[in-house]
């Protein structure tokens, strides 16, 4: 394909500025070694603004060796509020280093990691989530760097937020549990190791597994669910997330019942809607917003040739007691 004839091009700058290409591509690169007067760097600077210069990303890679692009591998799922916070963050301390941030969701959705990460040449490969054997090597075989982000955690973290659910109910006097378990958008993994979490809490403590149902967003086929878990005398339910926590509130509205009394109900996610809800609703709150500066100081490290050691932590889940289980 030809490029269109209105493009800028660093031979239009340095022709504006009365320099050579070479002298444009140290200024505009900030090449380190180069000593270039002020004056003439002043005027390339002013010229490449003058005609809206704007480099093209496979020059810079040339120029530094490596292109700009960090690839953020995704669980396929729409972005709840917590790892969109987690991922704005991220891209705005990359961006402080000079990279931008692409995300892509894995789990069937496009085309595979490897071949994405080679077709828009990128330098860091952060995934979120585990990737096997086979697709971790075809990714580092692009010449990629690889950061596990959560991924190399994932279980252990999930894990822990389903015990601090459970040990919080337990600890209040709650022994037989309920689990809420979400109708839509939740990858298999992340469900089976939050409610593993939960599980492995209860066993610790000498008690029955939770009994696990899915809870629609339905008020109705919610109430529904909050029978079963009457009949089978659970006093306490951890959820998912905030959303399926919700939903269980509902349904014990239908049914004339009230949290913490009959059922106390714990969420994760700490969404701004549990603050209002009636009653207002314990959570784990996990801190993805810290977490992404934390990971862009990682990537920016390992690009310098660096090998800095990643977070203990992604999550830091953290219990917000509310009225729903105090």
């Amino acid at each position: 394909m030809r490029r269109p004839s209105n493009r800028v091009t660093s031979t239009d700058v340095a022709r504006e500025a009365g320099v050579s290409q070479t002298t444009v591509s140290f200024v505009l690169n900030d090449t380190r070694g180069q000593t270039i007067p002020e004056e003439t760097r002043r005027r390339v600077l002013e010229a490449a603004k003058r005609l809206d210069y704007r480099p093209r990303g496979s020059a810079r890679s040339l120029a530094a060796g490596r292109s700009d692009v960090v690839l953020l591998a995704l669980p396929g799922v729409p972005i709840s509020a917590n790892l969109s916070r987690f991922i704005e963050q991220l891209a705005a301390a990359l961006a402080e280093n000079g990279l931008s941030l692409l995300t892509h969701l894995v789990e069937g959705h496009g085309r595979p990691l490897p071949d994405l990460c080679a077709a828009v040449d990128a330098s860091v490969v952060v995934s979120l989530i585990p990737l096997d054997a086979e697709t971790a090597a075809a990714v580092q075989r692009t010449g990629a760097e690889l950061v596990h982000g959560a991924a190399g955690r994932a279980q252990v973290e999930l894990q822990a937020i389903g015990r601090l659910q459970a040990g919080h109910l337990i600890e209040s006097g709650r022994e037989r549990l309920g689990y809420a378990l979400p109708a839509l958008h939740a990858t298999e993994f992340r469900v089976r190791e939050r409610m593993r979490g939960v599980e492995a809490e209860c066993a610790d403590r000498g008690l029955a597994p939770p009994l696990a149902l899915t809870v629609d967003m339905d008020g109705e086929q919610a109430a529904l669910v909050v029978d079963e878990w009457v009949r089978s005398s659970v006093t306490g339910v951890c959820a998912y997330n905030d959303e399926a926590a919700m939903a269980v509130l509902a349904g014990m509205h239908r049914r004339g019942l009230s949290a913490p009394d009959d059922l106390a109900v714990i969420g994760v996610g700490d969404i701004v809607a549990g603050q209002v809800c009636i009653p207002p609703l314990t959570t784990v709150a996990v801190d993805y917003e810290n977490s992404g500066r934390d990971l862009a100081r990682v990537v920016a490290a390992r690009l310098e040739g660096e090998t800095p050691a990643e977070s203990a932590s992604v999550t830091r889940p953290r219990l917000v007691r509310r009225a729903s289980a105090p």
